[in-house]
């Protein structure tokens, strides 16, 4: 699968749950709260102020990874 802006990120930490530390470094310190599980990576990366393209390049590599 790969993760793209209008992903929500509830569907990402289903899938990958290994991600979650890169959720949290970029301020999202509240993934269990249905508001934050329920939002696109854009709208996720608008609210904290981070490049959408740089989170999604982590978040894709290290699903890859896992992936094998």
């Amino acid at each position: 699968m790969t993760i793209t802006k209008d992903t929500i990120i509830g569907d990402i930490l289903t899938i990958a749950p290994q991600t979650a530390p890169l959720f949290m470094n970029i301020g999202m310190h509240c993934l269990g709260c249905p508001a934050s599980r329920g939002e696109t990576v854009e709208q996720a990366c608008m609210v904290h102020g981070v490049d959408p393209d740089d989170l999604l390049a982590k978040v894709n590599e290290m699903i890859a990874a896992a992936e094998g």
